[in-house]
């Protein structure tokens, strides 16, 4: 496992097609179905998919609890008056800690502790959202996923 050297920046608005759950850490590996189907969805409206998949983590503060969970695929633009099995939005501006982890998603928690300290040591406030970015998946050599973690902060 690698990790980069985290950085604080802020991410500019996005448009996203989206798919929102509640759901807990445990039922994480349920929900793998949901990015092809975005990705077919965002072809069919024929968009353009502008970036990789995302999964947004809102009020994830203790692994035994409940949470809301986004996967979310960025798109060109967001259609009024869609009417499907997803949604559509535009973030604002999300400023975060961000770090890059390469490696296994099972070692992650290494990724996110070193973040933590440093959003600790430098007194910054955590949002209680979290992004995953998933820029390259191996789903055969783990070891070779690509992963920026963003981790939003006040």
């Amino acid at each position: 496992m690698q990790t980069s050297t985290p950085v604080i920046k802020t991410v500019k608005p996005i448009n996203f097609l989206f798919f929102r759950t509640e759901t807990t850490v445990d039922k994480l590996n349920t929900l793998f179905w949901v990015a092809p189907e975005l990705f077919r969805e965002a072809v069919l409206h024929r968009l353009m998919i502008t970036g990789p998949v995302h999964w947004h983590y809102f009020g994830f503060t203790d692994p035994s609890k409940p949470f809301t969970l986004e996967i979310s695929l960025p798109v060109s633009e967001v259609i009024p008056d869609y009417d499907g099995r997803f949604h559509f939005k535009r973030t604002d501006e999300f400023k975060c800690m961000s770090v890059i982890h390469e490696g296994n998603w099972l070692e992650m928690s290494g990724s996110y502790q070193k973040v933590m300290q440093l959003v600790g040591e430098q007194k910054l406030q955590p949002l209680g959202i979290n992004r995953e970015l998933y820029v390259n998946v191996d789903f055969n050599f783990p070891e070779a996923n690509t992963t920026e973690i963003q981790l939003g902060i006040v």
